[in-house]
């Protein structure tokens, strides 16, 4: 009986600790699981943002009042790239809202519209996307030189949109470039997979 006493204390004994490792345990997980939660919402509340497409200058690729996915931290790290869509807000203009646009001129280089086409640096520009031949080629029909923080952008709907061929909007400075369209919300789907050109 002494023995049997003995050891069912001992084993009380070895068990005691192993519970308290189970709850260190759970303890640790509940905090991890607080911890990912909040910062998957810091990351999604500041680094992702949402905005709406207004007007048709998008179209096909876009269309009036769809939600886009923004991602603010696309350009601290890289440069927009040509055929980027990106969102904008230029307050020194006549507006002061989010646009959206794809990026064609980049830094340094001339731009300018012929019969339609778009030249950059003399060459003609092979486009990403379905567009029209270019009705009005604007301020692009002479040539235009971007500076070292410009950008010039037009609209997938070349012949209805108010873009940088047209003075109320002009080149895009890189400070004002808000982030990268990286999908449309509904149905969602990643904007540089939509309306390629064959």
């Amino acid at each position: 009986m002494i023995r049997k006493s003995y050891f069912h204390k001992k084993s009380k004994i070895e068990t005691t600790p192993s519970v308290k490792k189970i709850i260190k345990e759970i303890i640790v997980w509940i905090l991890l699981l607080v911890f990912t939660v909040g910062a998957s919402y810091l990351v999604a509340s500041n680094v992702f943002i949402k905005t709406s497409v207004s007007g048709l200058s998008m179209q096909p690729t876009l269309e009036d009042g769809q939600i886009v996915i923004v991602n603010k931290l696309a350009y601290y790290l890289q440069k927009p790239k040509r055929n980027d869509v990106i969102v904008y807000k230029q307050t020194n203009k006549e507006h002061s809202y989010f646009e959206v646009k794809r990026v064609i001129g980049l830094p340094g280089e001339t731009i300018k519209i012929k019969n339609g086409v778009v030249y950059i640096n003399d060459e003609v520009f092979k486009e990403k996307v379905k567009t029209d031949i270019i009705q009005n080629g604007g301020l692009a029909e002479e040539s235009i030189k971007l500076d070292d923080n410009e950008y010039f952008v037009l609209g997938d709907n070349r012949n209805d949109s108010e873009d940088s061929r047209f003075a109320s909007v002009g080149n895009v400075l890189k400070t004002e470039i808000i982030g990268e369209a990286i999908a449309r919300e509904k149905p969602f789907s990643f904007i540089n997979g939509l309306n390629l050109a064959d």
